[in-house]
C-alpha cells in the first residue's frame, strides 16, 4: 500500500499559490537589489512555544552580500562621493568584523573603487573569503593577549581600529567610518523602517534588535517612533557584554560576531529610543538560530537567534499578544567554520 502524503500544517497551505505579483524590473547594477527583501511571520516558532502575538521578521541576508550592512555600505559611499569626500578611483578602508567589508566592497566594486578591510583575525574565515572573493583586500590583524577565535573583544577591535588609522594615512584613503557615520542610522531610516512600516500594513507594536554599531537600531526606531510614537523598542547585548545596560563586565569576550564591542561610547545610538536593555548568552542566541533554521527554513547568523531569543521572550511577558519585528542580520553560510551549526 502507498503511503498517504503528510497533511500540511495549516500556516503553510499558502505557500502553494506560489510568489505573488512578477519578477523586479531589471536592474542597472547590483547596487539597484540592495533593499526591499521581504518580511516574513515566524508563525512555526511561535505557535510551537504556545506564545501569542507575532514575530515579523525582515530577511537582510537576502541582499547581495547577505548581511543588512549592504545598505550601510551604499548609502556611505554614494554620500561620500555626492558631496566630494570620496573622489573618482580612490581606495576606501574599513574597520570590519565581515558584513560591512562585505557590502563595502560590492559597493566599491561596482562603482570603481579600491576596498581594504581590516579585520580581526577572531572573526569567521568565510568573512575573509567572501571579502576577498569581491576583490577586496583583507588585512588580518592579530588578535590580543588571550584571544580566543570565534570570541573578537573590544581590545581586539582597538588593535584593529591602529591597524586601519595607519593604512588611511599610507594609502590616502577614503576611512567609511561605520561607527561614527550618521549616513549608517540613514540609511535605515530612510529604507529599511519604511518598508518593515508598509509590509506590516503598519502593524508594528515593538522592534527589538542587538546592538552593533547601532545604526540599524537607531535608523529603524527614528523612523518607526515617527509613524507611531508608541512604538517600543528593545536593545539587545551579549550578556558577557552588557556595558551599554551598565553591568560591570570582567571578561566581554562571547560568541555573537558584530556585536557587543564592549563601548560605552557607541556615537549612533539614541538612548531616547531604547525603552529596555536587555542580553541574550550565547548558548540561547545559538539555540534558536538553529530553531529557525529547523522549524522556519530561515539559515541565519547568531546575532539573528539572539534577535529572535529576545522576542520570544517579549511574547511571553511584557509583549504577550503584540506584534514584534526582528532583523534577520546575516547568512549563516558565514558560519560553517564554528560550532553554530555542527
Amino acid at each position: 500500500m502507498n503511503a498517504q502524503p503528510a497533511a500540511l500544517e495549516p500556516d503553510a497551505t499558502s505557500a502553494l499559490d506560489g510568489p505573488r505579483g512578477g519578477p523586479p524590473p531589471l536592474a542597472g547594477s547590483i547596487l539597484d537589489v540592495i533593499g526591499n527583501t521581504p518580511l516574513v511571520e515566524l508563525r512555526q516558532v511561535v505557535r510551537r512555544r504556545g506564545l501569542e502575538g507575532r514575530i515579523l521578521a525582515k530577511l537582510e541576508y537576502l541582499n547581495p552580500g547577505s548581511s543588512k550592512k549592504d545598505r550601510v555600505a551604499l548609502e556611505i559611499v554614494r554620500r561620500a562621493r555626492a558631496d566630494g569626500r570620496l573622489r573618482p578611483g580612490q581606495a576606501v578602508v574599513e574597520v570590519t568584523s565581515g558584513n560591512t567589508g562585505t557590502g563595502l566592497a560590492i559597493v566599491c566594486a561596482a562603482l570603481g573603487h579600491p576596498f581594504v578591510a581590516v579585520m580581526s583575525r577572531g572573526n569567521t574565515v568565510e568573512r575573509a573569503r567572501q571579502m576577498a572573493a569581491f576583490g577586496a583586500e583583507v588585512v588580518l590583524v592579530d588578535q590580543g593577549p588571550g584571544g580566543v577565535s570565534g570570541q573578537v573583544s573590544g581590545s581586539d577591535m582597538n588593535l584593529v581600529e591602529e591597524e586601519a588609522r595607519r593604512l588611511v594615512a599610507e594609502r590616502s584613503a577614503f576611512r567609511a567610518y561605520q561607527f561614527e557615520s550618521d549616513d549608517n542610522c540613514r540609511a535605515h531610516e530612510r529604507h529599511t523602517g519604511p518598508e518593515l512600516w508598509e509590509q506590516s500594513e503598519g502593524q508594528i507594536d515593538a522592534f527589538a534588535m542587538i546592538a552593533g554599531t547601532c545604526g540599524t537600531y537607531t535608523g529603524v526606531m527614528r523612523y518607526l517612533r515617527r509613524v507611531n510614537p508608541s512604538v517600543r523598542g528593545y536593545l539587545i547585548e551579549p550578556a558577557r557584554a552588557a556595558v551599554l545596560a551598565g553591568v560591570c563586565v570582567d571578561d566581554p569576550r562571547h560568541k555573537i560576531q558584530g556585536t557587543g564591542y564592549g563601548r560605552h561610547d557607541l556615537p549612533l545610538l539614541d538612548r531616547a529610543l531604547v525603552n529596555e536593555f536587555l542580553q541574550v548568552d550565547d548558548p540561547e542566541a545559538a539555540e534558536l538560530t538553529r530553531a529557525l533554521a529547523i522549524e522556519e527554513g530561515i539559515f541565519a547568523g547568531i546575532s539573528t537567534g539572539a534577535n529572535l531569543a529576545v522576542a520570544l521572550r517579549l511574547l511571553a511577558g511584557p509583549e504577550r499578544g503584540n506584534t514584534i519585528a526582528i532583523i534577520v542580520c546575516d547568512s549563516g553560510l558565514k558560519y560553517l567554520s564554528t560550532d553554530l551549526y555542527p
